[in-house]
């Protein structure tokens, strides 16, 4: 699902409590607590979610582990708040969540009016619709009437609103909050389209008992540029949630992995070695004291759960039920969008 939207009036309200959550130092308050509050889905597949054995797991909860492991030395010390669309905003600006990473999508408003900082984007997205296959419906063109589960409070429900009016359609909206009550609605027959972001709809469809009985139209109506964001106010802990992603998605590029990071920053002061690996897993100059901690800080992170490439391929990739491809969300030596700043 993505980012949720608040109403102008409201920005001052969260302004004011995002300045005083962040005046104390977060770096500092989480480490004092020993515990790092990342805000996540209800209930997303492949994003966000309880397995079995009462874990979350997740694309977006690996980036609350690598942070944990960054700062606390410790994947596992993750205090997992589940959030609602109405729900999110309202708990990072409170400072009941230090960050949130709940495939939010990037928006002017969001960044400068509501006062948060959106770190980088770890998925780029768009919106689409989903419909029973037993409609013989074959593109967004042809929804003119139709009943359409949506997200209150959302960017989808905005753009769903911009896109019908754009091609002269009518439809009504069904509402609901979360993806459950969503997957739901939509299954019950309670609506004839589902819209969302196209990946939230990819792990919905994975859910079904009959995955193969609804069909994803082509259009994409949107774009959704999707990523972790903290409180305005705080620079260096901006900075370290924000090196940390750059550091998943840096591992990739330079052929990093949880399996042979140690071994990689041992090679990386030989003779003719990358120089940007040696930098980034900690084995020249100190770049962890630039921003409060020591020069292991990427290192331990890439390890919690490996680069972005591994973290994307063991939770929403093509060998997974939801079955993404990588797309825009490829590196940008293979044509994708995906690129990080350099580590110097």
């Amino acid at each position: 699902m993505k980012s949720k939207y608040l109403p102008v009036a409201l920005s001052a309200v969260f302004g004011l409590a995002a300045m005083t959550a962040a005046s104390a130092s977060t770096l500092e308050e989480v480490q004092e607590r020993g515990i790092l509050n990342c805000g996540v889905s209800t209930g997303l597949a492949g994003f966000s979610q309880i397995d079995d054995n009462g874990d979350w797991q997740g694309f977006d909860v690996a980036v609350c582990r690598a942070v944990a492991a960054a700062v606390l030395d410790d994947p596992n010390a993750v205090q997992f708040v589940p959030t609602t669309g109405k729900t999110r905003f309202t708990a990072l600006a409170s400072g009941e969540i230090d960050m949130l990473a709940r495939n939010t999508t990037w928006t002017f408003t969001r960044d400068a009016d509501l006062k948060f900082t959106f770190i980088g984007v770890n998925y780029y997205d768009g919106q689409g619709f989903m419909v029973p296959k037993e409609l013989g419906v074959e593109s967004a063109l042809e929804l003119d009437g139709a009943t359409v589960c949506i997200q209150t409070g959302t960017t989808t429900e905005l753009n769903l609103a911009d896109y019908f009016r754009k091609h002269g359609m009518s439809y009504d909206p069904v509402p609901i909050e979360t993806n459950t009550e969503a997957r739901q609605n939509y299954l019950a027959g309670a609506c004839d389209v589902y819209t969302t972001d196209a990946s939230g709809l990819a792990a919905s469809r994975s859910s079904f008992e009959t995955p193969a009985d609804h069909v994803i139209l082509p259009e994409i109506i949107s774009k959704e540029p999707l990523g972790p964001l903290v409180r305005h106010g705080d620079n260096q802990w901006e900075d370290i949630v924000r090196w940390v992603l750059n550091a998943l998605i840096i591992a990739e590029e330079k052929g990093i992995t949880a399996a042979n990071a140690d071994e990689k920053k041992a090679q990386s002061t030989a003779p003719g070695a990358d120089t940007e690996v040696a930098r980034l897993l900690g084995a020249e100059g100190e770049y962890g004291a630039i921003i409060g901690l020591d020069n292991d800080f990427a290192l331990r992170a890439i390890k919690a759960g490996g680069n972005y490439g591994e973290l994307f391929a063991k939770t929403i990739g093509e060998d997974t039920k939801i079955g993404l491809a990588r797309g825009l969300n490829a590196q940008w030596t293979d044509g994708g969008l995906l690129y990080a700043p350099p580590f110097r």
